[in-house]
């Protein structure tokens, strides 16, 4: 079975006690397994958005823990904030992230609401993917009221917990607890105080909308159907809940956006749409907030999104398009945005994989240096033609935003995004290659006293070998591949970037070349001499094909160089 992971997004209703929020952490850090991704306070909302990632039982044991412990320390009686809530724990969200289907991870909020609503006598409901009844999947529906008219609602006939009393506790409240899809939490800034123009701005975009009245949208008469039931006049945006509030902290009113499919309305078409939306009305975005975490494919589309409206090329680094994104939205308008704090995926990267590469030249030269046997000749190779296509991709940006080319910058743009696929690529076989010879190397380590030792042993230095032929080879490909982009950059590329495509060439031709020495010495260790002898085969004729390609690219680029 492949590993599964899952993310739990806790909110509780505590944003200004620091020391209440890290008693909270503390239960969740103390779960072997778990990993705690980000904490973010709000003091006007009074409320802390939680992250944490994970095996599934370990998950919903922090879980469990984090809610017993909020239970303990925030009275709700007291509790005052700009954002709905009904409970110390407020909701708890389940998110599948890897090996791991919604229903699956529905059973699990299933068994959290169970053992908090017994162990803890809590009122707990059920929440999208996880709930059943259709009118109690919505969170807002369930939270109507919240916590100081949950005391009469709960007692409805209609609102019976799923699990736990039949009572709303006046210290911890109740809580929701379910599973949903990744949901961005989103706010926008706007330069004015109002909260019902703020609302407005909102009922505009929500899919939700408004319900439709008579002549003035606030105080006319409500309009209904013939069946008495009042029409509803939907909102621009798809998978969008939104409400306006004013944040005391900031002295501004904000947009309130739950983005709760990213694939059908993304943050940057959220973002421009309420900026329309507010122009119309008079009023100026100022730019953005991220409530807890986002996807890494939701910020670098963003920044795709903005260089594409200035006919720019998009096929920049990641860390320029986040950079793009980041100043585009306006993420850094009330607080630093730290991309390694706000981004899941690098919250999750292990640093370990990737150590070559975080190097800088001089560190990454003296490691070769050294008297260590890795990196070698595969990683260096690597690492040649991870510059190779990078010269050819400077080209393509260069000829992108040539002066009087301004018609083709679409084109040599697309040709950047290839050239940028096949950097990340060969940079990630940089440590790959040295990561399988180390596989090799550990193998040849294993005890072989008994047969069964023996026999595993031999085992695992073939599985290693295999690897680290393997991975060359990609290195062979990847470099192969990325010389059509660099042929097509001296042909039509920016003229006075013709000798950039020429080392390039070079570059990636040595690159295919080093590779295959290390193919052909770890193949040679394979026992599995039929398997061997094709892959010899197949990057003999990748050798064949790449000298041939380097020909033809330094035909073209002496033949334009005019002496």
């Amino acid at each position: 079975m492949s590993y599964q992971l899952i993310e739990c997004v806790p909110n509780f209703s505590e944003g200004n006690d620091l020391n209440i929020i890290k008693q909270i952490t503390n239960e969740i850090e103390k779960v072997e397994g778990v990993k705690l991704l980000n904490v973010d306070p709000g003091k006007a909302t009074n409320r802390t958005v939680v992250t944490f990632v994970g095996p599934p039982e370990a998950v919903i044991n922090a879980a469990f823990l984090a809610i017993k412990k909020a239970a303990e320390l925030i009275d709700m009686s007291k509790h005052k904030g700009e954002h709905p809530r009904m409970g110390a724990t407020d909701v708890c969200p389940l998110i599948p992230i890897a090996g791991i289907s919604m229903e699956e991870t529905a059973k699990y909020a299933k068994i959290l609401a169970e053992k908090v609503g017994k162990e803890l006598n809590i009122a707990v409901y059920l929440y999208e993917n996880a709930q059943t009844n259709v009118n109690r999947k919505n969170l807002s529906v369930i939270r109507a009221g919240e916590y100081e008219n949950f005391f009469k609602k709960i007692n409805l006939p209609d609102w019976k917990p799923d699990y736990g009393p039949t009572e709303h506790s006046i210290k911890s409240g109740s809580t929701v607890i379910g599973a949903r899809d990744f949901l961005v939490a989103y706010n926008i800034n706007l330069n004015t105080t109002s909260t019902r123009r703020a609302n407005s701005i909102a009922f505009d975009v929500r899919e939700a909308g408004r319900v439709k009245r008579e002549g003035n949208t606030l105080t006319g008469k409500i309009v209904t159907d013939k069946e008495g039931i009042p029409v509803n006049i939907p909102g621009s945006l798809k998978s969008v809940k939104a409400i306006g509030w004013f944040i005391e902290e900031y002295g501004i009113a904000q947009i309130s956006m739950n983005l709760t499919n990213i694939n059908i309305t993304p943050v940057h078409i959220a973002f421009d749409e309420v900026c329309n939306r507010a122009a119309e009305r008079g009023i100026r975005v100022t730019g953005s907030e991220l409530v807890g975490l986002m996807p890494l494919k939701a910020i670098i589309d963003a920044g795709k999104y903005f260089l594409e409206k200035q006919n720019r090329s998009t096929g920049v680094s990641e860390k320029e398009l986040i950079k793009i994104a980041v100043k585009s939205l306006g993420l850094d308008e009330l607080a630093p945005f730290n991309p390694n704090e706000r981004i899941i995926e690098y919250l999750l990267k292990d640093d370990s994989k990737c150590r070559l590469i975080k190097m800088n030249l001089s560190e990454f030269a003296d490691e070769t240096a050294s008297e260590s046997p890795a990196p070698g000749g595969g990683s260096i190779a690597a690492y040649v033609g991870a510059l190779g296509i990078s010269l050819g991709t400077m080209v393509a940006n260069l000829s992108s935003h040539k002066p009087g080319w301004d018609e083709r910058w679409k084109e040599f743009s697309d040709l950047a995004e290839k050239g940028q696929y096949f950097k990340n690529e060969l940079l990630k076989l940089v440590d790959e290659d040295t990561n399988a010879f180390n596989k090799i190397m550990a193998a040849f380590s294993l005890p072989k006293s008994l047969e069964e030792e023996i026999l595993f042993r031999k085992n695992a230095i073939q599985s290693a070998t295999l690897y680290a032929t393997e991975v060359p080879f990609k290195v062979m490909q990847l470099c192969y591949d990325s010389m059509e982009i660099i042929k097509i950059m001296a042909e039509k590329g920016n003229p006075n970037s013709i000798t950039d495509a020429g080392v390039g060439a070079l570059c990636a031709r040595s690159a295919v070349m080093g590779a295959f020495l290390n193919v052909k010495i770890n193949a040679a260790s394979l026992t599995e001499k039929s398997f061997s002898e094709q892959l010899i085969s197949k990057a003999n004729v990748l050798v064949v094909k790449t000298q041939q390609l380097e020909t033809e690219i330094l035909k073209i680029v002496n033949d334009k160089i005019i002496l």
